[in-house]
């Protein structure tokens, strides 16, 4: 019994001494991956650039892009580039990606739930800095004089300045339009909540102009409207082939109050208009 006792309590010391000892930290878990960021809607700058990558299931080529159907590792979507010769079964990637929802494409009579514009990746995976934005210029030159990919500031800069136009072109007064939807570019301004959803037609110069999105976005001037005010330029898309000179009639629909997303705010346009020298 004696001897029983003896080795209780030494046992019962024994643990004593064991849980007074410093206890080893358990191993840490490696974190869990981070779930992927939301696509951003169309419009959210503060998304930025996607980049996706997957095999093409369906290309569609139209005058300027090609629609390639991407199955990526997070799903299938839709996206557009500059058009390549890809073809359905290649794994492709897309840099510099913006979303779109709700992009309807009038050369494909086709509305997209949501498309990402982006540039195709290398045989090497490297992608080209983002094109210019609407008659901007791209990038700005490296060290080595090359260019280097816009930061979202530049961005939104050329953007604003592609809306507004070429503030060093001045237009002398072009003859208005005929017919009896003819208006001036001061008009169109001045009456534009009233024409919204209208049919007019537009007679003037072509100062500049960008293809985008499977149409060309041009800026008409016809020497009316206040340039401080930016009342002298108006912003017209079309699938028809000018050129920056031309003295062109433009037949088309106002909207207002149109945003495309990334800077591309426009109080009034004449969309998807008919143009003619």
């Amino acid at each position: 019994m004696g001897r029983l006792l003896t080795v209780v309590v030494l046992v019962a010391i024994a643990a004593c001494k064991k849980s007074e000892l410093p206890q080893r930290p358990a191993p840490s878990l490696p974190s869990p991956a981070a779930a992927p960021a939301p696509i951003a809607a169309a419009g959210d700058a503060a998304g930025g650039p996607q980049a996706l990558r997957g095999k093409v299931l369906e290309k569609i080529d139209v005058s300027q892009y090609s629609y390639l159907k991407l199955a990526t590792a997070s799903g299938e979507t839709w996206a557009a580039v500059q058009r390549a010769d890809t073809k359905v079964g290649d794994e492709v990637g897309v840099g510099n990606a913006f979303p779109m929802r709700s992009f309807e494409s009038k050369e494909l009579n086709r509305k997209f739930d949501v498309v990402y514009f982006g540039t195709l990746a290398g045989p090497g995976g490297e992608v080209a800095p983002m094109p210019p934005a609407m008659g901007g210029a791209q990038g700005s030159p490296s060290a080595g004089g090359g260019q280097e990919p816009l930061t979202p500031a530049d961005m939104a800069a050329q953007h604003q300045a592609a809306v507004a136009g070429r503030p060093d072109v001045k237009v002398a007064k072009v003859a208005r339009a005929a017919g009896p939807d003819a208006r001036t570019v001061e008009e169109i301004w001045g009456q534009r909540e009233k024409l919204s959803g209208k049919t007019v037609s537009v007679r003037g110069q072509v100062v500049n102009l960008t293809p985008a999105m499977g149409k060309v976005f041009l800026h008409l001037r016809d020497g009316s409207g206040d340039a401080a005010k930016k009342t002298n330029d108006v912003t017209v898309t079309t699938a028809d082939d000018v050129a920056v000179g031309d003295v062109v009639t433009a037949k088309g629909v106002v909207v207002i109050d149109k945003n495309l997303g990334f800077g591309y705010a426009y109080p009034v346009m004449v969309e998807d208009a008919k143009v003619t020298k």
